[in-house]
């Protein structure tokens, strides 16, 4: 198969795994996964983490990687579902489930809290403003939302709750770590 991704970093360092040849599915660049973990260095380990369009698993993958214990995958297509799964039994990943079908279906059906959610959704689909208000209470107080998208971070109306912590960019890739602080916890200037 000749779309592949290389894990980054962790245990499976340098692995490489197959995805599918899907129309606007585009993993994260390298350059933007190693930034991103390299902030989350420190909240990575043990983390319980969501990714709401896994596509092809990339950041989901690197998560596990580096130490996160347990991560939900979501990925409507039947195709990659399929890939992603043969990947967690290739890497025998048992802290990883995937869940097939879109983010809107699968967010109603999650009960539990989580430290970390990449949102990182097809752009010509533009649902960060959707996604964002369904996901906001699944993330923890402190918890961190990672956001990637084709425009300005500030264009993207997320909740005000969310507070914008690094933000990096790579050619058309703007990305940012926010983090959920709801109590008092607001800048102070």
């Amino acid at each position: 198969m000749k779309n592949q991704l290389r894990i980054i970093g962790g245990q499976w360092k340098r692995r490489l795994l197959p995805f599918a040849e899907i129309e606007g599915l585009r993993p994260t660049p390298d350059r933007v996964r190693e930034t991103l973990f390299n902030w989350l260095m420190w909240d990575i380990q043990h983390a319980d983490v969501l990714d709401l369009c896994a596509g092809s698993g990339a950041l989901s993958f690197e998560a596990l990687s580096r130490g996160a214990a347990r991560v939900i995958m979501i990925e409507p297509d039947p195709v990659q579902a399929r890939i992603l799964k043969n990947n967690i039994d290739l890497l025998q990943a048992t802290r990883c489930t995937v869940k097939r079908m879109t983010a809107q279906q699968a967010i109603p059906t999650l009960n539990h809290d989580f430290d970390l959610v990449f949102m990182d959704p097809p752009y010509r689909l533009d649902l960060w403003q959707e996604l964002a208000i369904l996901t906001d209470r699944l993330v923890r107080e402190n918890g961190y939302i990672y956001v990637e998208a084709d425009r300005p971070l500030d264009d993207l109306s997320l909740p005000f709750s969310w507070k914008l912590q690094k933000q990096t960019r790579a050619g058309m890739v703007q990305a940012g770590l926010f983090q959920k602080v709801t109590h008092g916890d607001h800048d102070t200037a």
